[in-house]
């Protein structure tokens, strides 16, 4: 019987800083930006787990769900309610980044051969940001998505609130601990899509006389793609409501 892929997620809260005590605070500001505000800040993270496995003729499942959780919570309970800098082994020499912390997560949970094999781990740092590793890229690159959301008028009606979920794959640096170099993808994404989207007509903004779902998210690619900090735009989301979303990937 072929493979049969199973996602299960789990929360834990923890906090921490993105800092490096060799850089002066001018620079880890302008790299970290308001990530690197001491003491830290915390999260509510969501892990997302994919194990891959056969389906097992007596249960009918890849992996008894009871035990992947009690696998789960036995990993995360080392992370859970803790200050990730100071309380943690792992991050005296790296930067507790959602792409680093998502390595160490992987390391422990690929040990545990009894929950399947584990094909891909996607940690929710927040609604806004999310970091991918894969056992097919390996755990020295990841994909990085950041949310952004404006307000336009779609095709002549009133304003229409979309989200935006632009995602960077690439190595992640052994500096910085990132993918890419998110304050500057910030500002690109504000300069380039939000700024002049947000308000406005999008037939005006795009100077075209119809705008669909497609259409905005090849523009969206079109307008960064270019200048993305470091790494490669991997894919541009829009979501205009819970049952419709368009992808674009170039």
């Amino acid at each position: 019987m072929a493979s049969v892929l199973l996602n299960k997620r789990i929360e834990f809260c923890a906090s921490h800083r993105y800092h490096k005590p060799e850089w002066d605070a001018a620079k880890n500001r302008a790299t970290f930006g308001a990530c690197n505000n001491d003491p830290g800040h915390g999260h509510n993270y969501m892990l997302e787990v994919t194990v891959a496995g056969e389906v097992d003729s007596r249960t009918g499942m890849v992996v008894n769900l009871f035990d992947l959780k009690v696998v789960l919570l036995q990993v995360l309970e080392e992370f859970d309610h803790k200050h990730l800098n100071l309380d943690l082994p792992y991050f005296k020499e790296q930067i507790p980044t959602s792409e680093n912390i998502a390595r160490v997560l992987w390391d422990k949970l690929n040990a545990q051969r009894d929950i399947g094999t584990l094909q891909r781990l996607s940690l929710y740092e927040d609604e806004d940001l999310c970091a991918d590793l894969t056992a097919e890229a390996g755990l020295d690159v990841a994909s990085v998505t950041r949310r952004y959301s404006f307000t336009a008028v779609h095709e002549g009606h009133r304003g229409h609130t979309w989200d935006m979920f632009v995602s960077v794959h690439g190595p992640i640096d052994r500096e910085t601990g990132m993918v890419t170099d998110i304050v500057a993808l910030d500002r690109l994404v504000h300069d380039r899509v939000l700024v002049p989207f947000e308000g406005r007509d999008l037939r005006i903004a795009l100077a075209t006389p119809s705008v669909t779902g497609e259409y905005l998210a090849k523009a969206v690619w079109d307008r960064i793609v270019s200048a993305v900090p470091a790494g490669r735009l991997e894919l541009v989301k829009l979501v205009q409501t819970r049952d419709l979303s368009y992808e674009y990937c170039g």
